[in-house]
């Protein structure tokens, strides 16, 4: 059998989630070992952290959630989501964060949707629509991009509207503003649609992001069903250079999870 012996480098910039490594560690300490092992660094809810402390790592953010409350499809949530978004900016610009993440709904500690659905009707689509569209409004103004993340509703995140990425994408599509794009979660993806490489095809105009786990267990790439590194050669033959956040927990030691991670994405160039 033939041995691989080409170098191999990673063509695409890798974050990891501060929220799920290293976890026996304060959340800056964390921060400090992801970027000393050259990834930039994800988090999710800004106001359980001390921003300041967070800014003095000096690590690179990629990601966090651009909202506090609030949801897209009905008048007062959107209100509440709107409202919250733009205290979510000055924190990004202080961590120097380009994307905001968003939902179909406000989610509760658990992942689960503060105000679930289970039906979406078709007033609900114009008004997410809508409310995402003045998202994007406010995004081209502060210079940051929104992304709206699809979800999961069979194992982590039941009775969220517009989970899917089906969904995601026909509403960032719609808007189609340069500050609203799609924060594509692959683990998410794989759990609620699969057929992964056609989903990246037919949503690469629309992609900010793509985040990934494997399934099932959400840890990192090379610990489950998903070939991650035929997703990773079809990214680069379609032309995607762009963004890849680590959004797992680790299957055993968390440095040999965050190597799996960049071997999954470097490629033989």
């Amino acid at each position: 059998m033939a041995i691989d012996t080409a170098a191999k480098s990673c063509p695409f910039t890798l974050a990891v989630c501060a929220e799920m490594v290293f976890r026996e560690l304060p959340v800056t300490e964390r921060i400090r070992r992801i970027d000393a092992l050259g990834f930039q660094v994800e988090i999710w809810d800004w106001t359980r952290h001390d921003i300041a402390a967070l800014a003095r790592t000096g690590a690179t953010f990629s990601s966090m959630t651009g909202y506090i409350r609030g949801t897209l499809a009905d008048d007062a949530g959107a209100a509440e989501l709107l409202h919250t978004a733009r205290e979510s900016i000055p924190v990004a610009r202080e961590l120097g964060i380009p994307r905001l993440n968003l939902h179909g709904t406000g989610l509760d500690s658990k992942g689960l949707p503060v105000q679930p659905a289970g039906e979406v009707s078709g007033a609900m689509w114009l008004k997410a629509r809508d409310t995402l569209s003045r998202l994007a409004e406010l995004g081209e103004r502060e210079g940051v991009t929104f992304v709206l993340e699809n979800l999961n509703t069979a194992v982590d995140h039941p009775g969220v509207p517009f989970a899917r990425a089906a969904d995601c994408l026909a509403l960032v599509a719609a808007v189609n503003a340069p500050s609203l794009k799609l924060m594509l979660d692959l683990y998410h993806a794989q759990i609620g649609e699969g057929n992964l490489i056609s989903l990246l095809r037919q949503a690469l105009p629309h992609i900010g992001e793509i985040q990934v786990a494997d399934v099932p267990g959400r840890c990192e790439p090379g610990s489950g069903e998903i070939n991650y590194p035929a997703i990773a050669r079809a990214l680069y033959d379609m032309g995607y250079r762009g963004q890849i956040g680590m959004e797992a927990f680790a299957s055993g030691d968390d440095e040999l999870a965050l190597q799996r991670f960049r071997d999954a994405f470097s490629l033989a160039l």
